[in-house]
């Protein structure tokens, strides 16, 4: 007997999978805020010529990014009570991603202080910039400008990681997504609608990323 598709259900249930899929944006945006802020730091850390500053850095980087995102979801919300420290579902997955943003971030905004000539920072220095002058006016605008397409590819890999955010319950795109699987039993249209939603929303920020590059770049 053939499998008739009917999306009757998904369709009733459609905005339970938008607000999932906002909450998707949600945490994807929080986090990766956070994990700017935190890749910055250990990525001057990083090309930094002071080893107390270097190590740790590496060594953050190093241990996060080999380890699989959904061991530290799970830790963060399992183990971390143990030890005596309450996150609610939201709040410690966001401290994962946060964290594990910050370690590919990291990596990415090495390459693109690397990727500074050794003049620009000497010339600041020339005409009196102060070394926190020289990194905000000079360094780091050019160095998101070189990093932008890498940039791009992270974010929206970072956003497809909240789905892992269901495993512990917080009710985003997936997580929505399997309920209503669960409830319909309509397995093959719930996750073809889902998979739409992320499809057209990691396009969405592709192109936006794209923007923002075209914005930015260089005349030539």
């Amino acid at each position: 007997m053939g499998y008739t598709l009917n999306f009757a259900a998904v369709w009733r249930n459609f905005d339970q999978l938008l607000a999932g899929l906002a909450l998707s944006l949600g945490l994807a945006f929080v986090s990766i805020l956070i994990g700017i802020l935190i890749g910055l730091l250990v990525a001057f850390a990083l090309v930094s010529k002071h080893r107390a500053a270097c190590w740790p850095a590496t060594v953050y980087v190093t241990v996060i990014r080999n380890l699989p995102i959904l061991v530290l979801v799970l830790f963060a919300y399992f183990a971390l009570p143990q030890m005596g420290v309450r996150l609610g579902k939201i709040e410690s997955f966001v401290a994962v991603l946060s964290i594990y943003s910050g370690a590919y971030l990291a990596e990415v905004f090495r390459a693109g202080l690397l990727s500074i000539p050794k003049g620009l920072p000497e010339a600041g220095l020339a005409i009196g910039l102060t070394p926190m002058q020289i990194r905000i006016s000079i360094v780091m605008p050019l160095m998101f400008r070189n990093v932008l397409p890498s940039l791009s590819s992270t974010i929206i890999s970072l956003f497809k990681d909240t789905s892992l955010a269901a495993a512990i319950a917080v009710p985003e795109l997936t997580f929505e997504a399997r309920k209503i699987n669960v409830e319909s039993f309509r397995v093959i249209e719930t996750w073809i609608v889902a998979s739409g939603l992320y499809v057209a929303t990691c396009v969405g920020l592709a192109a936006v990323m794209r923007m923002a590059e075209r914005r930015l770049a260089v005349p030539r």
